[in-house]
C-alpha cells in the first residue's frame, strides 16, 4: 500500500529569528517527512550554539527497527558530528514527548535541553507518564521545555495521520 497523502505542508521559519519555535518549525518538517515514508510523523532537531548539528524522524517501520525513533537518530547523527558521546550544550526539539527509550538516551548523552511540542501522558517519561529526570539518583538532568511550543500543530499532525491510518485499515 503507497504511503498516505500528506494534507500539511513544510513550514519555513526566519533565519532571523533563531528560538524554540525556528528549531520546531524544523522539527515538525522532519516530522511531514515521516508522514510522507508512512512513519508515525515525529521529528527531531539537535541544536548546538545556533547551529543545527542534527536532525531525524522515525523510521521504525521502514528500517523495521523499533529503536529508530526521531530522538535516537538525530543523537546518533549529533555524536558522530561532535566525534562524542556527550552532548552538554545541545538542545533537542522533538515534536512529541520523549519516550523511556529516548528519554534515558538523552539522559545518559548529557543533553542539556529537552523541548518538546506535545506531552505523551501515556508513554512519555519526560513529565507524561512519568518523569525519568526526577529518578533520585540519576547522576544528570535536562533542563525542560514541555509543552506549548507548536503543540497545536504537532497535535494536528499525530491525530491527522492515525485518523487517517484508521480508516483506512476499516476498508
Amino acid at each position: 500500500m503507497p504511503p498516505l497523502p500528506c494534507p500539511f505542508e513544510k513550514r519555513f521559519p526566519s533565519q532571523f529569528n533563531r528560538d524554540d519555535a525556528f528549531y520546531m518549525n524544523l522539527a515538525y518538517n522532519q516530522a511531514i517527512d515521516a508522514w510522507r515514508q508512512d512513519e508515525v510523523p515525529i521529528g527531531a532537531v539537535i541544536e548546538v550554539g545556533g547551529e543545527v548539528i542534527a536532525s531525524a524522524h522515525n523510521t521504525v517501520e521502514g528500517s523495521h527497527d523499533p529503536t529508530a525513533h526521531a530522538e535516537m537518530l538525530a543523537l546518533t547523527q549529533a555524536a558522530a558530528k561532535l566525534g562524542d558521546w556527550r552532548l552538554e550544550g545541545a538542545t533537542v526539539y522533538v515534536t512529541k514527548e520523549p519516550c523511556p527509550m529516548c528519554s534515558g538516551a538523552m539522559l545518559m548523552s548529557r543533553v542539556k535541553r529537552v523541548c518538546y511540542a506535545v506531552p505523551d501522558p501515556k508513554m512519555g517519561c519526560l513529565g507524561g507518564a512519568t518523569n525519568l529526570n526526577d529518578l533520585p539518583r540519576v547522576n544528570h538532568h535536562v533542563e525542560l521545555t514541555s509543552g506549548g511550543v507548536l503543540e497545536n500543530e504537532c497535535r494536528e499532525l499525530l491525530q491527522a495521520f492515525f485518523k487517517l491510518k484508521r480508516s483506512t485499515s476499516d476498508e
